[in-house]
């Protein structure tokens, strides 16, 4: 199989395209750094130029896209950076599809698990609409403008992704931070959803979706097992033997963050529900399993993360 991979020099397309190529598959990334390997093509996140013609050439293309929110602070200006970063890049991927003359099977289009909101009651499935709020409807856009490649005839999968745990990289590093410095607690209450996915677990889903001919809408990418806050960062003390005491409360962290604080004391729980219809099998479903691994293994995994 030959892959696209748009946005794929960042955390979640290095761990795909070494999957990918762990098991001889073709990949071509797109990336506004310079290239470094022949796989490599810059763009420049709003044209075809230069890539439009690989289209032609593949069988299945990935968008992850996006400039992450975590960037603070959280202006006027950033917001729409944030969505112009995964709006303008999906219409140029939705422009080159469209003037192929040969037409890719799949397209993997991601999103987030905020698009159900950061509050509500019961939990959230793949069929629970929209919030309202701004991180919400970001994901809004951020689906609807690559949709249009489904009237092309390709079948398009849609990940909501949870905040993936990695060793190197991501949010994850930064979350374990002040308990590694024993100054370890819960944001807020401690009673919201923090909703997290092991990155072999999130590499290996997509992979599943990509190559499962019947796997088409949206799929929350979420562990099966909810940890709230409180929970989430309990059981990192636990694994590095360190003390669960120095708790921050709300308004102590809208001080610094502003609205952005929303992602440290805000969060739904949320289901996989249709990943685990669809017969997928976690590696990583257990919190504590997944912390073990993310914070004792001594030996990295294949993928370097």
């Amino acid at each position: 199989m030959k892959v696209l991979i748009a946005g794929g020099t960042g955390l979640l397309g290095t761990a795909l395209t070494k999957s990918l190529s762990a098991d001889n598959h073709e990949t071509f990334i797109l990336t506004r750094r310079i290239p470094k390997h022949r796989n490599q093509f810059q763009w420049d996140g709003t044209t075809t130029t230069g890539w439009g013609h690989l289209i032609n050439e593949v069988d299945a293309v990935v968008n992850l896209t996006g400039f992450g929110v975590e960037h603070w602070p959280w202006t006027k200006r950033q917001k729409q950076k944030f969505i112009d970063s995964r709006v303008i890049p999906g219409r140029a991927l939705v422009s080159a599809i469209q003037n192929a003359a040969r037409r890719p099977r799949v397209f993997l289009q991601v999103s987030g698990i905020n698009r159900y909101g950061l509050r509500g009651t019961g939990i959230a499935y793949e069929s629970t609409p929209p919030a309202g709020d701004f991180l919400a409807q970001i994901t809004v856009k951020w689906e609807d403008v690559t949709k249009p490649v489904e009237e092309l005839g390709v079948r398009r999968v849609i990940t909501r992704n949870a905040v993936v745990l990695a060793r190197r990289g991501g949010l994850f590093p930064l979350m374990a931070l002040p308990v590694r410095l024993f100054f370890g607690g819960k944001f807020g209450d401690g009673k919201q959803a923090t909703p997290w996915i092991h990155h072999v677990d999130h590499t290996n889903a997509m992979r599943f979706l990509l190559e499962n001919e019947n796997a088409r809408g949206p799929y929350n990418l979420i562990s099966p097992q909810p940890a709230s806050n409180a929970e989430f960062m309990h059981m990192i003390a636990k694994i590095l033997h360190r003390p669960y005491w120095f708790h921050i409360p709300a308004f102590l962290l809208r001080i610094p963050l502003g609205e952005m604080s929303v992602l440290l004391t805000e969060g739904r729980y949320a289901q996989p529900k249709r990943l685990i219809e669809s017969g997928f099998q976690f590696r990583f479903g257990n919190l504590e399993d997944a912390m073990e691994d993310l914070l004792i293994r001594k030996i990295p995994d294949k993928s370097g993360m």
